[in-house]
């Protein structure tokens, strides 16, 4: 069966690669995995962390998408009960939240995680220090995730210039601690190595037997996962990544199939992609 008639709703990819994952989810669904970056993707980027909201219209469509598709899931670099809570996304049936960038699993409820390693209390005793060694300008903040920790520069009076400041201490912490670097929109974030958006997703999509995949991201974490969904090609299941693209994101737009306007842009596409499976 050809897909031509429920893609006729949906944006049309600008790659051949992904225009072909695009075609595999609508003409088979229930073997398909659609995955999703939280922050600047489903819900906007705002001055307050905890006031980010998945969009109105995103968390909709999810829960229309829920009885379509074999796999929907959030990656996101929050910890898992944060994201389920702020975004409502316990009312969206059979999702599955990875948070800590793989670290954490919440299904039906229910939240398992392994231990943080010893690098992570390490990192997380000798930050301040550092920060003060660093002389880090006033409105650094530091964000404990449990399993990681993360230095935020988005409240300083020059967030990107504190940023390249506090670079080189945080990445000689990571040295030490036995963690890894992660970088963001304007935070450097210190955790345990070996996980990263794109092995979450691979294991994902091994587990759940994915015969095509989705990823939307926006931000310098979800390049792993865009990665991954290239790879994951090579090996016959379609894909497509799809940029959410606003002022804060910081993803080149030719790292993605289709670029959509910011959480609005998820929005409509999840809602298109709906329509065109109920069809």
């Amino acid at each position: 069966m050809t897909s031509d008639g429920v893609t006729a709703g949906l944006p049309r990819a600008a790659t051949a690669e992904g225009q072909a994952g695009l075609d595999a989810i609508a003409s088979g669904p229930a073997v398909a995995l659609i995955a999703s970056d939280y922050d600047g993707t489903l819900a906007p980027i705002v001055a307050d962390p905890a006031a980010a909201h998945v969009h109105p219209g995103a968390l909709a469509a999810l829960r229309r998408l829920a009885a379509r598709v074999g796999t929907l899931a959030v990656v996101t670099g929050r910890p898992v009960a944060q994201a389920v809570e702020l975004g409502d996304l316990a009312t969206v049936p059979g999702l599955i939240v990875l948070g800590h960038y793989g670290w954490e699993r919440w299904e039906d409820g229910q939240v398992s995680t392994p231990a943080a390693p010893p690098g992570v209390a390490a990192a997380r005793r000798e930050l301040p220090g550092v920060l003060r060694a660093a002389a880090a300008p006033a409105g650094t903040r530091i964000e404990d995730k449990g399993h990681a920790v993360a230095v935020h520069t988005r409240g300083t009076a020059d967030p990107d210039a504190a940023l390249a400041r506090l670079r080189g201490p945080l990445e000689a912490l990571a040295g030490q601690t036995g963690l890894a670097v992660e970088p963001g929109r304007r935070v450097i974030e210190l955790r345990p190595p070996g996980m990263d958006k794109g092995v979450a997703l691979r294991e994902l999509a091994a587990e759940r037997g994915a015969r095509s995949i989705l990823f939307s991201g926006d931000d310098l974490g979800d390049l792993a996962a865009f990665a991954m969904v290239r790879d994951l090609r090579t090996t016959g299941i379609p894909g497509v990544t799809v940029i959410s693209a606003s002022p804060e994101s910081e993803l080149p737009t030719e790292e993605a199939d289709l670029v959509v306007d910011g959480p609005d842009g998820i929005a409509s596409l999840f809602a298109a992609l709906a329509d065109a499976l109920e069809k």
